[in-house]
């Protein structure tokens, strides 16, 4: 299996409002950076769309060391969240029902598919890649018009 690191990141201007996500895939030598957006979302959706657009870029099962600055995203996968809110039926602890069910259902079929272990990075801080990430993501926002959310 093929050793592949990823750093991921979102962000967005207001909350919800025009956002961005970045990502970087690292296999060997090689280096891809990858960036979106939306119109109109929050900054969870941006972190959730960089991990699920980093990992539909990969070609095929991968052994995959995953970092975010996202407790949001880190804590489900490393706090058993997900397992939760499948066994409530997509419901949270307070019987809401859990955002961003369809994002997390893709990222599901990815862990699936994948070998991936989370890592959280401290974000804004000292980690190139991270930083990168984040930069990605703010450029991504500047496709979107003021006022156009």
């Amino acid at each position: 299996m093929k050793q592949i690191k990823i750093y991921t990141d979102g962000a967005c201007s207001g909350n919800p409002g025009p956002g961005g996500w970045g990502a970087i895939l690292l296999y060997k030598e090689h280096k891809k950076e990858l960036s979106g957006g939306e119109a109109h979302t929050t900054n969870n959706r941006m972190e959730l769309m960089a991990a699920i657009c980093a990992l539909n870029a990969l070609k095929e099962p991968c052994e995959i060391d995953l970092y975010t600055d996202s407790a949001y995203l880190y804590n489900a996968f490393t706090e058993n969240w997900l397992a939760g809110w499948q066994r409530n039926g997509w419901k949270t602890a307070s019987k809401k029902p859990v955002e961003n069910q369809d994002l997390w259902q893709q990222l599901l079929a990815q862990d699936r598919k994948h070998r991936i272990t989370w890592h959280k990075v401290k974000g804004h801080s000292d980690n190139i890649n991270n930083n990168r990430c984040d930069a990605l993501a703010r450029s991504a926002i500047e496709q979107f018009p003021k006022g156009q959310a």
